[in-house]
């Protein structure tokens, strides 16, 4: 019989999800041994986004027991015989979604959409102290002090980018300004709507600004938003109850805005920003809502109004290629970060991070997992 030391040789604390919607509990799990290919990561800080949320909750499936957390930025404390170009040290930028650049995705363009990229995500990377498989949720596994990922997972950051800064930009920054500007693909003096004003959200905002879009109108249930929306690009506020629909419409001539983001991921939502795309514009769902929520559109609406629906995955980017663009506007002030940043925390505090996501409250809690004596 092998030796389980010998297999999973590192002994790391993390907050492990045993159960759909029971609290995370903060124990000690042994990593799998880093292979030629991999990278043993020291997690320095990592935010908590709504995708945990949902793979807590149940509304994504996710095998257990689970390390979620996707959103990170660590120091390679590692490396496998086979890279050689990452150095024990480094600072790395996790990513959820991880390349083969083989497959028909890969090789058309659109690597975010890589047929294997997602598949980790139901493979034992570690096990608990009795000898049961872990699962690293999204591929990652950042709520811990330590991770194993291959080396496509990772990008290096520069010495100039702040870790805070650079963990968002895995997730919440990278998937928002990217539905802007890659996915949506918005034009100047364009007119944008943004529905939900979470880390997603907000970054929508910025990439709308980036992208110079005139009229960007921000909603959310949560007034208390305002100052963050107008603060990340938003020229309008308007809050999310009955009057949506009217105001929206008198800020975009009564056309309906050019292009909509819908940050939330439910049906009625969806339906919402869809019926607030002027004709011809374009919706863009970027929020993951359930498989059982279906939404319905008529034969003759979708002709009559020529809209262009799409999907949105981590923001359309090529993280390998386009992240120095990110890096260069964080350089500039021309993303702020910072304001996405509403609490901190370490692994304890895990569940106190997500209780305040599902009731809309804050924006990004940013852990700390390995804790300073």
């Amino acid at each position: 019989m092998s030796d389980p030391t010998v297999e999973y040789p590192h002994e790391v604390r993390a907050a492990v999800l045993r159960e759909v919607g029971a609290p995370m509990q903060v124990e000690t799990i042994r990593l799998r041994a880093v292979g030629p290919g991999d990278v043993r990561v020291r997690i320095e800080a990592t935010g908590v986004c709504h995708s945990d949320l949902s793979l807590a909750n149940g509304t994504l499936a996710q095998p257990l027991p689970a390390v979620l957390g996707h959103e990170a930025c660590g120091t390679v404390v590692e490396t496998g015989a086979e890279v050689t170009d990452l150095a024990v040290g480094s600072r790395v930028i996790l990513l959820w979604i991880t390349p083969c650049r083989e497959c028909h995705p890969c090789t058309h363009g659109q690597p975010h959409l890589c047929e294997k990229g997602s598949s980790r995500a139901g493979e034992p990377y570690a096990v608990t102290r009795d000898g049961t498989p872990v699962y690293p949720g999204l591929t990652v596994g950042s709520f811990a002090e330590q991770t194993v990922v291959p080396r496509g997972a990772l990008v290096p950051v520069p010495d100039d980018i702040d870790t805070a800064d650079a963990a968002l930009l895995g997730c919440a920054v990278m998937t928002g300004v990217g539905a802007a500007t890659h996915t949506a693909h918005v034009t100047k003096k364009s007119s944008v709507l943004v529905v939900g004003l979470g880390g997603v959200g907000l970054s929508v905002l910025q990439g709308a600004r980036l992208a110079g879009a005139t009229t960007i109108v921000a909603v959310d249930r949560n007034t208390d938003k305002e100052a963050l929306a107008k603060a990340a690009g938003a020229t309008h506020f308007v809050p999310a109850d009955d009057t949506t629909k009217k105001a929206v419409r008198s800020l975009t001539g009564g056309r309906g805005a050019d292009f909509t983001f819908d940050c939330v991921g439910s049906s009625r939502t969806i339906r919402d920003v869809w019926g607030l795309t002027r004709r011809g514009g374009t919706t863009v769902v970027v929020g993951i809502g359930g498989k059982d929520d279906a939404v319905q559109f008529s034969a003759l609406e979708l002709f009559h109004f020529a809209r262009t629906l799409k999907g949105c995955v981590a923001g359309s980017v090529d993280a390998e290629a386009d992240m120095p663009q990110f890096f260069d506007w964080v350089r500039g002030g021309d993303l702020d970060l910072r304001g996405l940043i509403t609490g901190h925390g370490t692994l304890g505090d895990v569940d106190h991070a997500l209780a305040e996501l599902a009731a809309g409250r804050g924006v990004r809690t940013v852990l700390a997992p390995v804790e300073k004596s």
